[in-house]
């Protein structure tokens, strides 16, 4: 945000890796009736200084010879690290760092996860009945799709959820039982890239994860190879697989992943402590039966009605 005489006259954010940085699309959306001379620039993580897929912003503030630039987090990029304040105080600059910086963070929580922790900010969700079960017995259920345990609107979040985040991940029996197709319907936005652990590939190439609308990872032991929009990719079912998954998509640059399912996948992600937040979702009926949700243990961040459900957002002690 530029701001001058106390009123904006520019904002800008970054929309997407490769795309002009929030301080490009703040400096092109000043009008030409405004001076640059005397603004001040406000940015929730320190301007870049290294040429990536885009110039370095430290060097366009320069060049527009803005004089004072308040920013409210350091970027965790080794590539950046400070560097980015350093050129812009060596070139006559007032910099003022920290400035809401917690709450800056939280905004950009994935960037600052993936690059201290080398692995996607991790969401783990799941939706649960009033007494505490995640899916029928496996003899009450009549067809292969999900038994929904909570409302319409509810749906629609998780959707608004999936168009946010870049992946999701679900379990070789959650297919076979749901045949789910982890897109987007109930809301606008892009499908995330859909990512399933099927060690001896069981799964029928019939099945709706196997469909044109997304791309999807097939995490098994047997092969490794890609066919249009599906790639195979070997790991080791011996060892740890959040490790293993995590360490995929730290490769692919993929800074978020929603862990969806089923109680094996979660509790997996749990007991190797590799988790940022919880989104449980509680519905007012019960099953006589079932699969238990998963036992963690989070600090409550939110809760929230939606109608007869219930959403509470957990986040890890260390997050």
């Amino acid at each position: 945000m530029i701001v001058k005489n106390d009123r904006i006259i520019g904002e800008g954010w970054h929309q997407k890796a490769g795309m002009p940085h929030a301080e490009v699309n703040a400096f092109a959306s000043v009008g030409k009736e405004f001076s640059l001379e005397g603004a001040t620039l406000y940015v929730s993580l320190e301007p870049c200084s290294h040429f990536g897929k885009t110039p370095p912003c430290a060097d366009l503030i320069i060049s527009k010879r803005v004089r004072k630039v308040v920013i409210g987090s350091t970027d965790p990029n080794p590539k950046v690290a400070g560097n980015g304040i350093k050129k812009l105080r060596e070139a006559g600059c007032e910099v003022i760092t920290g400035i809401l910086e917690r709450e800056c963070i939280e905004l950009n929580k994935r960037f600052f996860r993936f690059h201290q922790k080398k692995r996607p900010y991790i969401f783990l969700k799941w939706a649960q009945t009033s007494n505490g079960f995640i899916a029928p017995l496996k003899q009450a259920r009549n067809e292969t799709k999900p038994v929904w345990i909570t409302n319409a609107y509810s749906r629609q979040l998780v959707h608004k959820m999936r168009s946010e985040e870049m992946a999701i991940l679900v379990g070789t029996q959650t297919v076979l039982d749901d045949n789910p197709s982890l897109t987007v319907r109930d809301w606008a936005g892009s499908n995330p890239l859909r990512l399933v652990i099927d060690r001896k590939l069981q799964i029928p190439d019939t099945y709706s994860i196997f469909d044109p609308q997304a791309k999807t990872i097939v995490f098994n032991e047997r092969e490794s190879r890609s066919s249009d929009n599906i790639e195979y990719v070997i790991i080791n079912f011996n060892a740890k697989l959040p490790e293993q998954i995590s360490e995929v998509l730290f490769k692919k640059n993929i800074q978020s992943l929603i862990v969806e399912g089923g109680a094996k996948t979660l509790q997996s992600f749990v007991e190797a402590n590799i988790w940022d937040e919880a989104w449980v979702f509680t519905g007012p009926n019960s099953f006589e039966g079932g699969i238990e949700a998963p036992g963690f243990y989070g600090n409550l961040f939110s809760r929230q009605k939606i109608k007869e459900d219930v959403l509470d957002i957990f986040k890890h002690s260390t997050s």
